[in-house]
């Protein structure tokens, strides 16, 4: 029987995962807390907020993201794991490399970049119009 509320594909990855860093469900600290902001009466009156300690590490994790604690237990664990790859690895995990991707494509050009770029559009521009057919009415 599946432990969360996800499909069994996504669970087996996560499991892999714990297995792939060497994280045990027995060094992982789990407390319930009240969420904050929306979800109505659902958020106040149920714990769905979700803490997490690795107890080797120290790391900690916070998720409130979704109203079903399960969820949350689920989204919680991917988060702690993300984080002891980046600790463990020493590189950068795929969720801040999507950051910083859309960090630098939000990013404006500079005038240069600008003008370079506007620069090659009029070439093109006028090498297009160079292939115009001729008019032999003439």
């Amino acid at each position: 029987m599946s432990r969360f509320p996800v499909s069994e594909e996504k669970e087996k990855n996560l499991l892999a995962k714990m297995a792939k860093l060497g994280v045990f469900e027995k060094e992982i600290q789990e407390k319930f807390v009240r969420s904050s902001g929306a979800g109505g009466q659902n958020v106040n009156k149920v714990s769905t907020c979700v803490w997490l300690k690795h107890k080797p590490t120290g790391l900690e994790v916070k998720c409130q993201r979704e109203r079903s604690q399960s969820m949350n237990r689920f989204l919680a664990r991917r988060m702690l794991l993300n984080k002891i790859e980046q600790k463990i690895l020493g590189k950068k995990s795929e969720e801040k490399k999507k950051q910083e991707k859309i960090k630098r494509q939000k990013r404006r050009r500079s005038r240069r970049a600008k003008n370079k770029m506007l620069d090659d559009k009029q070439k093109v521009s006028e090498k297009k119009s160079r292939r115009k057919k001729v008019d032999e009415s003439d």
